[in-house]
């Protein structure tokens, strides 16, 4: 079909984004312990992407009418197939990853070693340690008529056993592993450096659990379960979405199993009954030859701290040249806005200027939407101290943020204790934009420092994610921004804006808007271009557009980390467009819009993606940067980001990745930028051109 070779399905192109995150852990290049985290992300993601995307797909399955993939016209039940075929691909380069980093860990002194490998000292030692630390502890099953299948936990770890009594019928049993319980890594003494996992030492010792049963057969398995519903999350983003979660919600299984993996060989039969019991399909069972948890590489790292060749070289986030930071923030933003690119440059400004307004008599309210902040908050800390020196302090506390509703729930509890007023988000709509909006009193009347960022306001990840923060005194973003958080106190969204870009009314049209702009300046004969970095691309307006702005002739540039369905160089559909990945050592977390060249050229940061969940289903915001210096920093950012030859995938017509090859100076774009933080105060470092890029 003609749009299949243009349109590649969300899915599988999220996996081929793991894929480059696995190929990271596959690098000789990498410094190694680098490449153990590069492989226990891989699986982590590969975790969530199960309980998020598979879940979802299979409770489409469960609806009455067929649905298909809007790009592709693929059904879910055919997406499955694809995944699962994917995935066993994927899971034989992971277990020869795991492989190659074991030997290469070898020469450091560490090693996970069997029963095979400790000698009779060892083994007697590890049975002695059975036998006082984990024995006393286990909580073994036998499933049987009086003793139903247990409930396995998501994630973790159990061991299973085929048992049999003379003449009598086999049974299974089984042994939660849980490392909450017990230390993951259990060293072996005389030989310093080996360690053993626990779950295969209760493997091990299973004949000693079960006295009086013949062990037929025995492996760990790990089940992985549907996610709890989240509306955002497990949405078809082309469906009427009010009357696909009622038909959802009521069909679905909650926690359902979408996958279980298996580290032995096990019986048909057995692995039959095992599917029976957790009520998954025979399809969604996967065979891995490493451990089924590798959180434990993050331990094995920590014992070679001691050898730095083992990791990147460190990094520190700079403080900023456009903050003098021992004079008061607010009054140096109100004269000229500022930019902060995190990891490269530290947070520290934007939480003094916090502290700053908590403290300042001219401040009369401070107004913030909180998504995901730090276990420990700074940010949290200076709104409630906002709050008890008797500033109005009104905060969004998103309750739905997938897997961190629990902290966020404690930290608005906080809020409210300290006299802050509390929003807990939005009907049928996530709030996920970046937005701090401080008021002050003057003789003037009312003034605004506004900041709008792409990133959580999280003093954690903002050493871990690329990022970017505004802060400006522009009164009207401020007048704006002060509308969008009247319309979240109201319950409502805003309907109409002139700068800012919101989501869900004012944010996609305007995207569309901007294309066609572009186009009509094609169509005359005049440069156009189209220049965008986001972490996915799966809005099939906004890429149907932009397909139509490629036929006109506008240069389209897409830098895009994860999910991208559309396919670039397809000759007569997108020759003109060009998409580039990069992963590297921090996440790429910014967003960055440019339209136009030279005098009418429009930049923005935002906090949305170009996914339907974004644009139409929750409420971002995308600020346009006005200052000329900022302008020029972002547009020089992107053309590197562009010509980066370390870190960059580009996407190719066939759809497939292919890493940009170096035919000249190396310029890994993340490097570059911390080294160009580091010397801020020297002479600027020459800037790609934007032509050669």
């Amino acid at each position: 079909m003609e749009n299949q070779k243009i349109y590649m399905n969300r899915e599988l192109s999220w996996l081929k984004f793991n894929e480059r995150v696995l190929e990271e852990a596959e690098t000789e290049g990498l410094p190694l312990c680098e490449r153990l985290s590069f492989a226990s992300i891989f699986q982590s993601n590969l975790d969530e992407f199960f309980m998020v995307r598979v879940g979802s797909l299979i409770d489409q399955m469960m609806l009455s009418k067929e649905i298909r993939d809007n790009k592709t016209n693929m059904t879910s039940q055919e997406q499955i197939k694809a995944i699962l075929e994917q995935v066993a691909c994927l899971n034989h380069r992971k277990d020869a990853v795991y492989e190659n980093l074991m030997k290469n860990l070898e020469e450091y002194g560490i090693n996970i070693v069997d029963f095979r490998k400790v000698g009779k000292k060892g083994c007697e030692y590890l049975k002695e340690y059975f036998e006082a630390e984990i024995l006393p502890l286990i909580s073994p099953f036998i499933v049987g008529k009086r003793q139903p299948f247990p409930f396995l936990k998501n994630k973790e770890i159990y061991a299973v056993s085929v048992l049999e009594k003379k003449k009598g019928k086999e049974k299974l049993g089984i042994i939660p592993c849980g490392t909450g319980v017990f230390p993951r890594l259990i060293e072996v003494p005389g030989n310093p450096g080996n360690y053993m996992l626990v779950e295969e030492l209760i493997l091990h010792f299973i004949p000693q659990i079960f006295e009086g049963y013949t062990i037929k057969a025995k492996s760990l398995i790990r089940v992985t379960r549907n996610a709890d519903i989240d509306a955002d999350a497990l949405y078809d983003e082309d469906l009427d979405y009010r009357d696909f979660m009622v038909e959802l919600i009521k069909k679905r299984k909650r926690l359902a199993p979408v996958r279980l993996e298996l580290t032995r060989e096990l019986d048909g039969d057995i692995v039959d009954i095992l599917c029976s019991y957790l009520d998954v399909d025979t399809d969604y069972v996967f065979r891995s030859n490493t451990p089924l948890d590798l959180s434990f590489l993050f331990l094995l790292s920590d014992h070679l701290r001691n050898n730095p060749e083992l990791f990147y070289e460190k990094r520190l986030p700079q403080n900023s040249p456009q903050f003098r930071m021992d004079e008061p923030l607010l009054p140096q933003i109100q004269e000229k806005d500022k930019l902060l690119a995190y990891p490269f440059e530290s947070i520290k400004p934007f939480l003094e200027m916090l502290r700053e307004a908590a403290n300042d008599p001219d401040v009369v309210s401070v107004k913030m939407t909180l998504y995901r902040v730090a276990r420990q908050s700074k940010v949290v800390e200076a709104l409630i101290e906002a709050a008890e020196n008797g500033k109005e302090v009104l905060v969004l506390v998103e309750l739905k943020a997938r897997f961190d509703e629990e902290n966020n729930i404690e930290w608005s509890r906080r809020l409210e204790d300290a006299g802050c007023q509390v929003i807990y988000g939005l009907d049928g709509y996530k709030v996920h934009s970046k937005l701090c909006l401080i008021t002050k009193k003057s003789k003037d009347g009312l003034e605004y420092i506004t900041q709008i960022g792409t990133g959580n306001y999280n003093e954690k990840t903002a050493r871990l994610y690329t990022d970017l923060s505004l802060m400006t005194g522009n009164k009207e973003i401020g007048q704006e921004a002060s509308m969008v958080f009247a319309s979240l106190a109201m319950g409502e969204t805003v309907k109409k804006t002139e700068h800012l870009l919101v989501a869900p009314n004012c944010l996609q049209n305007k995207i569309l808007y901007m294309i066609d702009q572009e186009i009509e300046h094609a169509k005359k004969g005049e440069e156009a271009y189209i220049g965008v970095k986001i972490n996915s691309l799966t809005d099939k307006k906004i890429i149907d557009r932009l397909i139509l702005a490629s036929k006109a002739g506008v240069k389209i540039d897409l830098i895009v980390r994860g999910i991208c369905c559309l396919i670039p160089g397809v000759k007569g559909e997108t020759e003109n467009i060009r998409v580039v990945s990069i992963v590297g050592r921090f996440l790429e977390h910014s967003r960055i819009y440019l339209f136009g060249t030279g005098e009418r050229e429009k930049i923005y940061i935002a906090s949305a993606d170009f996914m339907t969940r974004n644009t139409l289903r929750r409420v971002e915001v995308a600020v346009p940067v006005y200052d000329e210096d900022l302008r020029m920093q972002l547009s020089e950012m992107f053309i590197t980001m562009l010509s980066d030859n370390q870190q960059a995938r580009e996407l190719q017509s066939d759809g497939t990745y292919k890493r940009v090859v170096s035919d000249g100076t190396a310029l890994n774009s993340q490097e570059w930028f911390f080294l160009q933080a580091y010397a801020a105060k020297e002479e600027p470092h020459e800037i790609p051109d934007k032509k050669e890029a």
